[in-house]
């Protein structure tokens, strides 16, 4: 009897650890969770949500049926295949990793024909995807430019409303203004129109023939050039990436005594090789920032809350509504108390059904024969 009351009292101690253990492991697994939820939505997001570090972008837009004036001869070209290419590549700036410098370059032309070259550096925040005033900046060599606005990428998770973009031939950044959501490759996507009024490109004067204005007279003029744009993007909100892009660009020579000549009418689009990786680049980004920032942090808050809910549920299952060891009264005392209670036998015949006394027979004596 001893060894079975001993036996389950180590049960139920063994049982009572194990149940203390796991509240505290449940315990400790739903803080983690909590916290890896707040880390992920308030600090790897933030790190995430940025311009990428390093940068190796090429944008080709190409209008098959444009017409220029071949500077050369003077003569416009009809119907004649029109690239406009936009290298940038750079990396995160020297000291400070919150921005990155990037060498932008374009060249237009048509086949051989160079029409404009237009080359800068542009020091960019990674977080708003905007131009910032530092660090060897310059539009064409000019370093007294100020850049501002938009650059190439918006803010992601940035809300639809119009934004300043900046064009570098105009040196200005008219506003880009959002006209409605869509779809591009497949992907969800938010439109932006910037409108360019004809303006005169700064530092652009040059000699030109005077009859290549269409005057009627001798040597050279002093002409400006113009330009007038209007320039479509195609934005995916959630990464604030870009997947396509429209420019239908018309620029002008104007003389400053009269006359004038179209260089460049081109409807110009990015091919639709380029549209589809941009467009699944521009995929991928948004389903990681969307797991970071919405859909991990749910799953682990809530899995957390509940694992912390779990940890007194699993220590009161432990005990069964027992009292711990510690409030228990020793085995030892049990056994005192038990002891203490047995009845004196003082002044008492014993029971009759009890043993008899010792040195007694209960036997009839037997008689010996005479």
């Amino acid at each position: 009897m001893g060894g079975d009351r001993a036996g389950g009292a180590e049960r139920r101690s063994r049982k009572r650890a194990l149940g203390r253990n796991a509240a505290l492991i449940a315990a400790a697994l739903g803080a983690f969770l909590l916290t890896s939820a707040l880390m992920l939505r308030f600090y790897v997001y933030e790190r995430l949500a940025v311009v990428p570090a390093g940068t190796d972008l090429r944008l080709r837009m190409v209008d098959e049926d444009a017409s220029y004036l071949d500077t050369s001869t003077w003569r416009t070209v009809k119907s004649a295949e029109v690239v406009r290419q936009t290298e940038i590549s750079g990396g995160v700036s020297a000291g400070n990793e919150d921005w990155a410098t990037w060498d932008v370059s374009t060249d237009t032309t048509s086949g051989s024909s160079m029409i404009g070259h237009m080359d800068r550096r542009v020091i960019v925040d990674r977080g708003t995807g905007r131009a910032v005033n530092c660090c060897g900046e310059h539009v064409g060599g000019d370093r007294a430019v100020r850049q501002a606005g938009l650059v190439l990428y918006w803010p992601a998770g940035a809300e639809p409303g119009d934004r300043p973009f900046y064009d570098a031939d105009v040196r200005s950044a008219p506003p880009m203004r959002y006209t409605g959501a869509g779809s591009a490759a497949g992907v969800p996507v938010h439109e932006y129109v910037q409108r360019v009024e004809p303006t005169q490109v700064p530092d652009s004067a040059r000699e030109v023939p005077a009859s290549a204005l269409g005057l009627e007279r001798r040597g050279t003029v002093t002409a400006t050039l113009w330009l007038e744009v209007e320039r479509t993007y195609r934005i995916e909100p959630v990464s604030g990436r870009l997947v396509d892009a429209e420019e239908r660009r018309v620029e002008t020579l104007r003389g400053e005594q009269g006359g004038e000549r179209t260089l460049l009418n081109a409807d110009l689009s990015l091919d639709g090789g380029q549209v589809a990786g941009y467009a699944e680049a521009a995929g991928n980004t948004r389903l990681l920032l969307q797991a970071v920032h919405v859909w991990a942090p749910i799953a682990l808050g809530s899995l957390g809350a509940l694992t912390l809910a779990a940890a007194p549920i699993l220590r009161f299952r432990a005990r069964g509504g027992e009292p711990d060891e510690d409030d228990a009264p020793p085995e030892d005392e049990a056994g005192e108390d038990a002891d203490a209670e047995t009845p004196e036998q003082d002044g008492r015949a014993p029971d009759a059904t009890g043993p008899a006394p010792r040195g007694r027979s209960t036997r009839p004596a037997r008689r010996m024969p005479r």
